[in-house]
């Protein structure tokens, strides 16, 4: 080979491999690109309707504030699109096929979350951007969004909310931009529910995913709605809420075995009215104003309710204890309604009333008294018919005088001993009274609540 051709091919090889080594590099493929203008939707026809896939899946619940119905979550968001004026061929760019940029010399959708109600984006900023040969954009990054939800919390702390996030543009109709998912339901819930972390106060439950159009006045616009299902944990809940408030109820049933007559059943009451009244205060702050109101918060209201109804019972009680020592008879209508036909309806037997005085045995005396009076005119005759005034008749006389008077004394001890009985019976059976309708009101609102919670 002659000098002159070798110098030919050593100058072509080089050539050749710094035209190899300048279409290698990523600047190359970059400044034999053109970028149109970012300002404007990237289609080389307008009519043609950029169709945007958009995916998530969401990786934990920070917070559902039920007080605020607000739903801050943290997910994994990723989009795609074609840009129609990007585009090369890998074979002349040393099979580059994709490329990530950083920068905003390409157009990008307007895209919008319509449930958002915090404006600062917190959110951590990845600004590349995947860019492949046919002119596809690809964009995936964390999200952290803080969303509305309309929370139905009726069935607290067995409640499942349901909160849905809307992404779609706020700029571009229909006739625009069409929203696509990438993934149906199943697999968004699966991608989910695999990389899910709970804090052990929600449980992901399902995510829904349907294709909408959202109309704004006379325009439509395509959107994408992701519902996710979420159920409360509620041992957190039993254990701060429900086991105490079901324990000062017991406790306040229990209460009314303690005797009328110890004034320490009001104290005890009013203490555990006060415990109930703290657990109420704490229910409120974790409860949302709502329409419809918790059937936990509806149960705690009518037990409290309930206890006071029994704390005005026991004062009664007291109060006709109090009547036994100071008030000498008893009205007819406590001897008629609640002697008689109350005494009656909660099941009160004769025999136990008996000890009262309530029956008294009257006949008895009523023959004392006859026979005493039948021995005095007895006397009479026979110091008419002696008609003598000695000294053993005028004795006698005295001795049936005094024997008169204590008599009157006995009768009147044993009125006022009826009495005090009576007023103690009349106790007994508003007590009674009191204690079955607070027994029955419980049970049946703990049933009612049991099963709400549980169908």
């Amino acid at each position: 080979m002659s000098p002159h051709s070798l110098t030919l091919l050593l100058t072509c090889t080089l050539f050749g491999v710094n035209f190899c080594q300048k279409n290698c590099s990523f600047g190359d493929l970059i400044q034999n690109l053109s970028f149109p203008n970012p300002n404007f939707r990237p289609v080389k026809n307008w009519t043609t309707v950029t169709e945007l896939s958009i995916g998530m899946t969401l990786y934990t619940v920070v917070q559902l504030d039920t007080s605020l119905q607000s739903l801050t979550t943290l997910l994994w968001f990723n989009m795609k699109w074609i840009n129609e004026f990007i585009e090369w061929d890998p074979s002349q760019f040393c099979s580059i096929k994709k490329m990530l940029l950083s920068n905003d010399t390409f157009w990008k959708p307007d895209l919008y979350i319509y449930e958002r109600i915090e404006g600062e984006d917190k959110s951590p900023v990845v600004p590349f951007y995947s860019l492949n040969y046919i002119g596809e954009i690809k964009v995936s990054f964390p999200l952290r969004i803080v969303s509305s939800c309309n929370l139905n919390v009726y069935k607290f702390p067995f409640d499942t909310q349901r909160c849905t996030l809307t992404f779609g543009p706020y700029i571009h109709s229909v006739q625009d931009i069409i929203m696509v998912a990438n993934a149906n339901s199943s697999e968004v819930f699966k991608a989910s529910h695999k990389l899910f972390v709970s804090k052990g106060d929600w449980d992901l439950k399902n995510i829904l995913v349907t294709p909408k159009t959202v109309v704004s006045g006379n325009v439509n616009y395509s959107a994408i709605c992701y519902e996710i299902t979420l159920q409360r944990m509620p041992i957190f809940y039993i254990i701060t809420l429900i086991v105490p408030a079901c324990v000062l109820v017991i406790l306040d049933i229990v209460s009314m075995f303690i005797p009328m007559e110890s004034g320490e059943r009001l104290g005890f009451k009013i203490t555990i009215v006060l415990g109930f009244s703290v657990l109420l205060l704490i229910l409120n702050t974790m409860l949302p104003t709502s329409e419809v109101p918790p059937v936990l918060g509806v149960f705690c209201c009518v037990c409290m309710a309930v206890m006071m109804i029994s704390i005005l019972g026991c004062i009664a009680v007291s109060y006709m204890l109090m009547l036994s020592e100071s008030q000498p008879t008893v009205p007819l209508w406590v001897k008629s309604w609640i002697l008689r036909y109350l005494a009656r309806v909660l099941c009160f037997r004769s025999q136990s009333f008996m000890k009262y005085g309530i029956i008294p045995p009257k006949v008895e005396t009523h023959v004392n008294n006859r026979a005493l009076e039948e021995q005095v005119l007895e006397t009479k005759r026979k110091s008419e018919r002696n008609k003598e005034d000695s000294m053993e008749v005028k004795m006698l006389k005295m001795l049936l005088l005094q024997v008169k008077k204590i008599h009157k004394n006995i009768v009147n001890s044993d009125a006022m001993s009826e009495v005090k009985t009576e007023w103690h019976a009349a106790a007994i059976v508003v007590d009674r009274l009191v204690f079955i309708i607070y027994f029955c009101i419980v049970v049946i609102l703990f049933v009612s609540v049991v099963i709400i919670w549980y169908t």
